[in-house]
């Protein structure tokens, strides 16, 4: 174990020691198994016998353990870990525990994970990072359906290394049977998943047995403890011969004489001379020099953050990707990937999301999951969606072109989130395949009479009116006065009506929330077109959804939008309900009705916000009018 320093040293020996421990080289594991299989119990006994429990700590913990512990009294070491009074009351680990401590020859940061599959997204967040995995399986029980679960996650997020701790020895007199037969079983499932790395460890985590130490009770296992084993095992060292990237930060420029591109190198080395491309244009310069806060480097290598400057002046920017030329990243904007989906909400299909991968933020669709993975039987399965917890695998569309790495090659340039647009929520954590023919085969066709020239011969600003409120609100009313109005005065419009659209585009889609969020995408996009086209676009859709209406607004410039909340009373919506949509709904004909059992996510900032109670419709289209006239569509 790691000495601490001893009192009265000299400097020069406090200095000896702080450069020791700066040079340990650093392992990340996570713990993972069935639920009440030792995983906090084993990290407690690590922490406890690197010494590096406090005696206030000490003092605190065995109170707790009277308290709360399950040994009678005696010191429980779980409760060093489990941190949540919800875990210390069940004895259960709930969130994502991390410890940090050392011995003489390693740094270690361990994540406790839940082994409940309602938190598989919380293992999910602990070994996304993590080098290696401690798969615990208690020995009375054998290998159970989750230590599966647990065993495909680990191998999903690309973790090779695997110690299978077979606990609880203590339990079943130390038996080598025991240990023999989960062993035998365990390696037959590993090896249907591509785990090929597996080192089982018998122990008793209580008793420390196998942990730190070798056992006297178990003479038949000649391997390492536990310890010993996570001191010693190789990690996958970054080879600075592999493709050089460098996902770029912020571009550093203090002042007009210097000029650089900073990041983290994410693989490979770079050096002064090397050629270089940024991804995903594809402009290509050399490197002038590798500069840190201590000065210039010869060559930096993967984990390091620098600073490169370039011999020519082109367009670097946040979110790019530096590359090596030969073996560059690959580009695009459509792939396949895993999808492991974190929100308590479900996914929905074509709802526009936030995608982060790396330093480069872009929208993002995922498609209808081709399949959903049950994880403890890895049976495929046909899905419409992705529930909390579920994984699947999706396409995945951004708005525009990335740089990326698969993420069996490279985690951090295929490893992304996916983000809600509203909230800031995290709703999703993937892993991409490999980007689609069609990324690379369909490439925009150049016009030569485009957006600007259509403007200029419409002679006026083109935008979207965007018209939203329940059913019988008074929308199409009001947005078909507008359009009357506009036309007189010579504007060039069109209106989209969400009946119409029904009966042509939107014929194949039905009521539900899926259906619904495709609708309104399919419209978003048609508008974009007619907005290019140089028209003003009236559309005209009860569009419920704040996350779709934020969707569309996106697709068009940042002038180029304009909400109209026409805001009714649902009592006054149903008595202007001339088709008696309403009343059906009531009755249950009319599943997923807006209003009725369906949600209206109120506009919290729309341009105009008409207050049908109040005003009339013709005052209505003089306020659209108007507000056109203020962002300068009008005169």
């Amino acid at each position: 174990m790691a000495a601490p320093i001893a009192e009265g040293s000299s400097p020069a020996e406090i200095e000896e020691y702080l450069d020791a421990h700066e040079r340990k080289s650093m392992l990340r594991f996570i713990t993972c198994g069935s639920v009440d299989d030792g995983k906090s119990t084993l990290i407690g006994r690590l922490l406890y016998e690197s010494k590096l429990i406090l005696d206030d700590q000490l003092s605190a913990l065995e109170a707790d353990s009277k308290r709360f512990g399950t040994q009678d009294g005696e010191l429980d070491l779980a409760l060093l870990v489990d941190g949540l009074a919800a875990e210390r009351e069940q004895g259960i680990t709930i969130d994502v525990a991390y410890r940090f401590f050392t011995t003489a020859h390693r740094k270690f940061v361990v994540a406790d994970t839940p082994g409940h599959e309602q938190y598989t997204r919380n293992m999910v967040t602990g070994a996304s990072n993590a080098d290696l995995a401690v798969i615990l399986v208690d020995a009375r029980k054998g290998v159970l359906t989750q230590t599966r679960r647990h065993s495909y996650l680990v191998s999903l997020l690309g973790i090779r290394k695997i110690v299978l701790a077979v606990n609880k020895l203590d339990l079943v007199g130390f038996s080598q049977q025991v240990a023999a037969d989960i062993e035998a079983d365990y390696r037959r499932f590993a090896s249907q998943i591509g785990i090929a790395d597996v080192v089982v460890i018998p122990m008793s985590a209580l008793t420390g047995d196998n942990v730190t130490s070798p056992s006297p009770r178990m003479p038949w296992y000649s391997g390492p403890p536990l310890l010993e084993y996570l001191e010693r095992v190789q990690t996958d060292v970054a080879d600075p011969d592999e493709p050089f990237r460098m996902p770029v930060q912020w571009m550093n420029r203090p002042d007009q004489h210097f000029r650089g591109a900073s990041g983290m190198i994410v693989r490979g080395s770079v050096r002064p001379g090397d050629r270089v491309q940024v991804l995903p244009h594809g402009n290509e310069s050399t490197v002038a020099r590798v500069v840190t806060a201590d000065g210039d480097l010869e060559r930096a290598v993967a984990g390091q953050s620098v600073t490169l400057t370039l011999t020519e002046e082109i367009d670097v920017s946040r979110g790019d990707v530096l590359s090596s030329v030969r073996d560059a990243a690959q580009v695009g904007d459509q792939f396949e990937a895993h999808v492991v989906w974190m929100s308590e909400h479900r996914m929905l299909p074509s709802r526009s999301y936030l995608l982060k991968l790396g330093t480069r933020r872009t929208t993002a669709t995922l498609s209808q999951p081709k399949y959903k993975i049950n994880v403890n039987t890895l049976e495929q399965t046909a899905t419409t969606s992705l529930e909390l917890n579920e994984i699947g695998v999706c396409t995945l569309s951004l708005g525009e072109p990335i740089a990326f790495d698969p993420y069996r090659d490279n985690r951090e340039m295929g490893g992304f989130i996916l983000i809600d647009r509203l909230t800031n929520d995290t709703v999703a954590a993937g892993m991409l395949h490999f980007a689609l023919r069609r990324s690379t085969n369909i490439s925009w066709q150049a016009i030569e009479v485009d957006k600007r020239a259509h403007v200029a011969l419409k002679g006026h600003q083109p935008c979207v009116v965007w018209f939203t409120g329940l059913s019988g609100a008074g929308k199409s009313t009001i947005a078909n006065l507008v359009e009357r109005r506009l036309h007189a005065d010579g504007r060039h419009t069109y209106l989209l009506d969400g009946d119409n659209v029904r009966h042509g585009l939107n014929r194949d889609l039905g009521f539900s929330e899926i259906d619904r969020i495709e609708n309104i995408r399919r419209v978003a996009e048609v508008a974009k077109l007619m907005v290019d086209a140089g028209l003003i676009v009236l559309a005209s859709f009860i569009s419920p959804y704040a996350a779709d209406r934020a969707m569309a607004r996106n697709l068009v410039g940042e002038n180029e939008f304009c909400e109209v909340f026409v805001d009714t009373p649902l009592d006054m919506a149903e008595h202007n309900d001339r088709k008696g949509l309403y009343a059906k709904a009531r009755r249950g004909e009319l599943p997923n009705f807006t209003g009725i059992d369906s949600p209206y996510e109120v506009p919290q900032a729309p341009e105009v916000h008409i207050d049908t109670t109040t005003t009339s419709a013709e005052q209505a289209a003089e306020q659209v009018v108007e507000a056109l006239r203020r962002m300068g569509i009008v005169s």
